[in-house]
């Protein structure tokens, strides 16, 4: 276990250093919070990527976010979520998360799976990248609605708790997907394959939930924690998300309104 731990440990580590070096080259000025704690170090060369997306470029910035300034930026990078399933081999389950964040709101995120398609044989492309912005939308995928009628929900594979699944259980679900990472649970909201993301549980971090949020927000969806509380990512804000997350591509207040009053007294924001 510890192998697959360490090799967790060095694969975050790995990733995060090239994030965040690579941004802080390109914009020295904005605040970066990773999940890790990285001792300050020369970060090599070879980790930092220095072109740009011209896909990105070719989009007009909206009007709200022309001025702002780089040091009003907050970036909140999550190297691989999905930690637990990324050492058991499920790779599809695996994201790295990387969410822009200005007056304490998440205005864009990049969700990138590097192992999306794994087992679609060698033909395949590997990997793929979800990005979107507020006013812009959200690119990469195919936005598809949930069955109508179909209340499916996908909640965590790795941290349930009695509190979870009575949450779960108290909104009488259709169907329920356990799977691994906050950017994989966002993922099957906008794919149509679940239509509510519930965690009734702390244990989310800003890190985890600034990127998907930028993206289900550019589609018209909603995220927030268990009592309908918006999520703040300013720089001096804690960074665990202590009551739990409730999130839909639609029907948000069907969901909202049906969180048992027990659940929500268990989890103080």
């Amino acid at each position: 276990q510890s192998g697959a731990n360490d090799l967790q440990t060095k694969a975050d580590r790995l990733v995060q250093m090239s994030i965040c070096a690579s941004l802080a080259r390109k914009f020295p000025k904005a605040t970066i919070i990773g999940e890790e704690e990285l001792p300050p170090e020369e970060v090599s060369e070879e980790l930092i990527e220095d072109g740009h997306c011209e896909e990105i470029l070719k989009k007009t910035c909206p009007p709200q976010y022309t001025g702002i300034k780089e040091e009003e930026l907050v970036i909140w990078v999550d190297p691989l979520d999905g930690t637990k399933e990324y050492t058991e081999g499920l790779l599809d389950h695996v994201t790295v998360l990387i969410g822009i964040a200005y007056g304490g709101k998440a205005i864009a995120g990049v969700i990138n799976q590097p192992y999306y398609n794994y087992k679609a044989g060698a033909e395949a492309v590997l990997g793929r990248t979800i990005w979107g912005v507020l006013g812009v939308g959200a690119f990469g995928f195919q936005l598809t609605e949930a069955p109508a009628g179909k209340h499916i929900i996908v909640t965590t594979r790795s941290h349930s708790s009695t509190l979870v699944n009575d949450c779960i259980s108290a909104l009488n679900p259709d169907s329920v997907i356990r799977v691994g990472g906050a950017g994989n649970k966002i993922i099957q909201l906008i794919e149509g394959k679940a239509s509510a993301y519930v965690f009734a549980s702390p244990g989310c971090k800003k890190w985890d939930t600034c990127a998907p949020e930028a993206i289900l927000h550019a589609v018209g969806g909603k995220i927030t924690d268990i009592h309908g509380n918006s999520f703040q990512y300013n720089k001096e804000v804690k960074h665990m998300n202590s009551a739990g997350v409730l999130a839909t591509l639609r029907n948000y207040d069907y969901y909202a309104s049906r969180i048992p009053n027990t659940v929500k007294q268990s989890l103080v924001p």
